[in-house]
C-alpha cells in the first residue's frame, strides 16, 4: 500500500510539469490573450519560447510578449527587451518594422503620433458648420 501510494504520489507531479508541445503553448496563449486573459497567455508564451527557442511559432511569440508588454501591461522595458530581440533574431519578419514602429512610439500619447495627427487636423477642419455659399 506504501507503494502504491508513492507511485501515484510521482505520477501526479511528473503529469503536472508536463510539457506541452508548442503548437499547444501557442494556443493556450492565444486563446487566452482573446479572453483578455493577459497573465495566462504571457506564461503560455514565455514557456513557449523558453521550451521551443527554434520553433516555428517562437518569433510570433517573441512578438506577442513585446506587444502585450508594452500595449496592455505598460512594462515598457520589458516590452523593448522582447521587441529588440525579436529586431535582432527576425530582421527580415514581416512583423519587425512594427516592432521597431512599437519602440519609437511606445508610451506616447497616441494624439501626438503624426498618422494621428493628419486624422486630427482632418476632423477639425471638417467639423465646424457647413456654409453654404449663394
Amino acid at each position: 500500500m506504501k507503494y502504491f501510494l508513492s507511485l501515484l504520489l510521482l505520477l501526479s507531479v511528473v503529469s503536472c510539469g508536463k510539457k506541452l508541445s508548442e503548437a499547444e503553448y501557442y494556443q493556450k496563449a492565444t486563446t487566452a490573450y482573446s479572453a483578455k486573459d493577459i497573465k495566462t497567455a504571457v506564461d503560455n508564451f514565455e514557456k513557449l519560447i523558453a521550451a521551443y527557442p527554434n520553433g516555428k511559432e517562437y518569433s510570433r511569440a517573441l512578438f506577442m510578449l513585446g506587444y502585450i508588454n508594452a500595449n496592455d501591461l505598460k512594462k515598457y522595458d520589458d516590452a523593448k527587451k522582447y521587441y529588440n530581440e525579436f529586431i535582432q533574431k527576425f530582421p527580415n519578419d514581416s512583423l519587425a518594422k512594427a516592432a521597431k514602429y512599437e519602440i519609437e512610439t511606445m508610451g506616447k500619447d497616441i494624439n501626438s503620433l503624426p498618422m494621428f495627427q493628419n486624422l486630427n487636423k482632418n476632423e477639425k477642419d471638417t467639423s465646424g458648420p457647413a456654409t453654404a455659399k449663394k
